[in-house]
């Protein structure tokens, strides 16, 4: 008997451990070469033939802050499935409390801020208690009730990729000195978003502030709470019917964006003691699988190792400006930063990643495709020139990117990306996968190092001498390419010959 339990448990914990090397090669059960994004019944295929960048069109005031959103029926963003806004939050600027239909991530782009997610199901944690005099009998009796509860609050500061499940209810309050901006890309075809291929906000306070479209004023609706009958709204919430009407915000006119004049009183550990925390660094030990307790199976895949961690304690962001994270870097040629599940388990829900980039001035960056994601590329700052390439050979954009402009690179199109010569060039590219994988052309672990030189002789009708220039001018750089490699009277002489490509093909076969 006590060899049989011996062997039981030997099997179980042979069972764990296969799971567990499932998990480190895709998060989910799902092999990282794939997506869970695809066509739908009925979805026709997308033919991205020429691609165009362009900036926000459509412009909504609040009373604190202002939001730009990029065309929604833009064809390039639907047939992707994504869709931007850039949000520009003042100094004490609150943003009320608000739930969308799709998953989004955030990128701050300036400033700092406070962000409360409230995830249901899960417990207030942050609490404070008043002290209560009561009279019992003679004597006066102390005691503590609660003053507030409520879950946790997060800061966030410039750099800070956040991630935002569907359906979950935010807020965000600037609450520092210089005005708060963030870009975010939602993912309308995520499997989380069952209603329409659109981004939709749903507000829980406020009312939606008329929007300037073109030259054309579009009108917004109020808040979910606005089209209940007051009286069984109030009997719902045990209220009177006069308090459900300030709920409802008919009268409202400052918008999703409002001021706190004296700011928010808020529970929350003090600000010298956050700073001298140092920020958790995930261990991949420490989260050999990503917890979804009551987020059901559609966030599950089609695995779960059973080692599972409270989603409400889940980590939220990380910060992809910190030059010290990055995960490549040249001195010379600059950095890329990349965030995915593997740094951030809760992608794993959001089924997203971003990628940030520093490009010096005049430095390229080698030919790459996305093989497993469609990528939004939104410029931070600077100047570039992109080049893409579709299967066919055929360029479908060629141009200059500038700040606030946004670009889609459909998955496996090839790109070539060259910063100006006069200023270097940045982005932070959102990414439609949660372990997105790029392929490099050439220089280390690239395609080109990775073909027999044969082959690249006889594929592009070179002499051996040509292939061998191909495959190791680059060899020791990686991803960031310096513009000093110069053709010499050699390379002019050994320009295709046919009668020495005819001699070089009879040689190969």
């Amino acid at each position: 008997m006590a060899f049989i339990c011996s062997l039981l448990s030997f099997s179980l914990c042979l069972l764990v451990l296969v799971q567990d090397c499932v998990a480190q090669v895709g998060f989910g059960g799902q092999s990282p070469w794939q997506s869970s994004r695809g066509f739908g019944p009925g979805q026709r295929a997308c033919r991205f033939e020429q691609l165009s960048a362009f900036e926000p069109s459509r412009r909504v005031q609040s009373e604190a802050g202002v939001t730009e959103y990029y065309e929604e029926n833009n064809e390039q963003l639907r047939c992707a499935g994504l869709s931007a806004l850039r949000r520009v939050i003042e100094p004490r600027g609150l943003r009320l409390p608000v739930y969308s239909n799709t998953p989004s991530l955030v990128y701050i782009i300036q400033g700092r801020g406070l962000l409360g997610v409230v995830y249901p199901g899960c417990p207030e944690t942050y609490q404070s208690f008043q002290q209560q005099f009561e009279q019992e009998g003679q004597e006066s009796v102390s005691s503590q009730r609660p003053y507030d509860e409520h879950q946790k609050i997060h800061r966030f500061r410039e750099g800070d990729i956040i991630a935002l499940p569907a359906g979950v209810t935010h807020w965000s309050y600037n609450d520092g000195d210089i005005p708060l901006v963030a870009v975010t890309v939602s993912d309308t075809r995520n499997s989380a978003n069952q209603l329409e291929p659109r981004h939709r906000e749903f507000y829980l306070a406020g009312r939606h502030q008329s929007a300037q479209f073109y030259q054309e004023t579009q009108e917004f609706g109020n808040n979910v709470f606005s089209g209940f009958d007051t009286q069984l709204l109030a009997e719902a919430l045990g209220l009177n019917q006069e308090l459900v009407r300030r709920l409802q915000s008919q009268s409202d006119q400052r918008g999703d964006t409002v001021r706190v004049e004296q700011g928010l009183r808020l529970l929350r550990p003090a600000r010298s003691q956050e700073e001298r925390e140092q920020p958790e660094e995930y261990e991949p030990e420490r989260y050999p699988e990503v917890g979804y307790g009551q987020w059901g199976p559609q966030y599950r895949g089609n695995f779960s190792n059973g080692l599972e961690e409270n989603f409400c304690t889940l980590k939220i962001q990380h910060n992809i400006n910190d030059p010290n994270r990055a995960d490549i870097y040249n001195p010379r040629g600059g950095r890329i930063t990349r965030v995915n599940s593997q740094k951030l388990p809760i992608l794993n829900i959001v089924q997203l990643s971003a990628t940030r980039g520093v490009l010096r001035r005049n430095t390229l960056l080698s030919p790459y495709w996305n093989i497993n994601a469609h990528s939004l590329l939104y410029v931070t700052g600077g100047l570039g020139r992109v080049q893409i390439v579709n299967h066919q050979g055929k360029t479908v954009f060629d141009g200059q990117l500038r700040q606030k402009q946004i670009l889609l690179i459909p998955q496996n199109y090839v790109v070539l990306k060259r910063a100006d010569r006069q200023q270097q060039f940045e982005w932070v590219s959102f990414k439609t996968n949660h372990n997105a994988i790029v392929n490099q052309f050439v220089g280390k672990a690239s395609t080109v190092r990775g073909l027999p030189l044969d082959v690249l002789r006889a594929s592009y009708r070179l002499t051996i001498e040509q292939a061998r220039r191909l495959k190791d001018n680059r060899r020791e750089e990686v991803v960031f390419l310096t513009p000093s490699y110069q053709r010499t009277d050699e390379d002019q002489s050994e320009e295709y010959n046919p009668e020495l490509q005819r001699d070089a093909d009879v040689s190969l076969a």
